[in-house]
């Protein structure tokens, strides 16, 4: 399963659309990050043949749901992961925890942990991607951004001077919500996940949303078929990631 997986994860990064002209970075698993491309180790290929920064997914999934959010599973040996992931030249991490309810509780224990493992990830000199997703399926989902806005101004507004972060948000009910949070000095950056959200959905509404950028996967690669030749491979995937790149840059 992993081999086939890997093959078409090798497609998807050799095929001619993806590149740095529309793309910054790509988010590995670590059996991808230990593989090879062209025979050369994938964040080497990454990087030094399409000009993408290789990040690294360090999450080992999600606790069950409590107080309304599903905090991440303990990530055993992360340190001696994140050693690796430097020696093979991964840029940054990324790690996902989800909001289900607008629970203040369960909201700021996720920030809590989120900023935790970050700092441990800063510490190795990688640039962690902070991931509380708001679920679209929240009952109150403008609430809980609204929770998690303030919990992450807090951990932000605490970071030592000198240390960035990036976010990775829900696409927010209220357009432009995040602002304050990307002009935030220890912000890199802020990207957007897809959340569910079909890729027409998705684009339409980060289009109303300035200066937060694209970070889907699901919207990005689902009417990618292996069965696909490859001309109709190379050429769906051009068509998504224009879409998505279009609705990053040409905002309304």
């Amino acid at each position: 399963m992993f081999r086939l997986i890997h093959e078409m994860r090798v497609r998807i990064i050799t095929a001619p659309a993806f590149t740095s002209e529309k793309i910054i970075g790509a988010i590995l698993f670590e059996a991808t990050m230990d593989g090879q491309m062209e025979g050369k180790p994938v964040p080497s290929f990454l990087w030094n043949d399409r000009g993408v920064m290789p990040f690294l997914k360090v999450d080992k999934g999600q606790q069950t749901e409590a107080d309304g959010v599903q905090l991440m599973k303990p990530i055993p040996g992360l340190d001696d992961l994140l050693a690796r992931a430097v020696k093979l030249g991964i840029f940054g991490t990324k790690m996902r925890s989800v909001i289900a309810q607008n629970s203040p509780a369960g909201i700021a224990a996720i920030a809590k942990q989120q900023f935790e493992v970050g700092a441990q990830i800063s510490a190795h000199g990688l640039m962690p991607i902070l991931e509380p997703e708001v679920s679209i399926k929240c009952p109150d989902k403008a609430g809980a951004e609204a929770t998690l806005r303030a919990e992450l101004q807090k951990g932000l507004d605490a970071l030592p001077e000198g240390t960035q972060v990036m976010l990775k948000l829900t696409i927010p009910d209220v357009a432009n919500f995040y602002r304050p949070l990307i002009g935030h000095p220890r912000v890199a950056r802020v990207v957007a996940l897809s959340g569910g959200y079909t890729r027409a959905d998705a684009c339409e509404k980060l289009s109303h949303n300035h200066g937060m950028i694209a970070s889907f996967s699901r919207a990005l690669i689902n009417e990618l078929k292996k069965q696909m030749s490859d001309e109709e491979f190379n050429t769906a995937l051009q068509t998504s990631v224009d879409e998505i790149y279009q609705a990053s840059v040409k905002k309304v």
